[in-house]
């Protein structure tokens, strides 16, 4: 099959965006890895698939696949790109989306960056979901002999936040995989690593479920946002340095939708037959 594709990424955290008529026409999850080989394929964090709009009401459905093949329910990085390709493609400044994780409002802004309204923040342990017996601000979660205290929230998809005292030491390689694949989180969960500078700014690095530690996480740094609000450590508007560079998110409290700013970058469009791929070798 010959995939015409765009390669996009949000502060590094890269993308292939593509159409799909339909669901029969989506790549399997083996296709998707030789993909995303970065030696062998087109190299990515996650595909993003456009699909026809299922709503009247929105300009485009969109499905999400991480680099090891596996289908997730929301990107915030991947809807801010998906905005800023409907935006040019229609000739409007705002466009709505639509996706596993939700329905979301975007918007092309002046000085060129994309805003998103990535809805409320859920709390509710069920909505990750995340085994715990009732919602609380912070939880506590056993690695080995160690207990940690995070934050959990859903932002379409499950995240797990961490307070700690400077990112640069943060064991992410080391604790990142255990938590995501923690026995709490059925469907897994993104684990973001959180250091508050001020109330108005904050470092974060994360490890994305189904990917590893990514240069930006737009859904990461809204977690972030979220639970650091809801233990008053963050004012309404926080800027989010992330090691691909700064994105910012607006929250005005609980009830209210999250926004979601920041630069979203077209690299090249190109072609791949995805028959020449690379496979893995089957297992013996």
């Amino acid at each position: 099959m010959l995939l015409a594709f765009t390669k996009m990424h949000g502060l590094g955290n890269d993308f292939i965006v593509f159409e799909a008529a339909d669901d029969a026409a989506v790549p399997d999850a083996q296709t998707f890895r030789a993909l995303a080989d970065r030696r062998t394929g087109i190299g990515f964090d996650q595909a993003l698939v456009l699909m026809p709009a299922k709503d009247q009401n929105t300009d485009i459905f969109y499905r999400i696949f991480n680099a090891d093949g596996s289908e997730v329910e929301q990107c915030g990085n991947g809807a801010r790109c998906i905005a800023a390709l409907m935006a040019k493609k229609l000739g409007r400044k705002q466009v709505r989306l639509d996706s596993p994780g939700g329905k979301l409002e975007g918007l092309l802004r002046d000085d060129a960056s994309v805003a998103i309204d990535m809805g409320v923040p859920n709390f509710d342990p069920a909505a990750l979901p995340f085994e715990a017996s009732r919602e609380a601000d912070v939880y506590p979660l056993r690695i080995g002999e160690t207990e940690l205290q995070i934050g959990a929230v859903s932002m379409g998809n499950p995240h797990a936040v961490l307070q700690v005292p400077n990112v640069d030491d943060a064991n992410v390689a080391g604790l990142g995989p255990v938590i995501e694949t923690h026995t709490r989180f059925p469907n897994r969960v993104n684990v973001g690593f959180m250091q508050v500078i001020a109330p108005n700014h904050i470092r974060l690095r994360v490890f994305e479920r189904g990917v590893g530690e990514t240069q930006a996480c737009g859904t990461g740094a809204c977690a972030a946002v979220a639970v650091g609000r809801r233990l008053g450590l963050l004012e309404d508007e926080v800027r989010v340095s992330v090691p691909g560079g700064e994105m910012s998110v607006k929250w005005p409290g609980p009830g209210e939708g999250l926004w979601l700013i920041g630069p979203a970058t077209s690299v090249f469009e190109g072609k791949v037959d995805t028959n020449t791929l690379r496979r893995e070798k089957p297992k013996t």
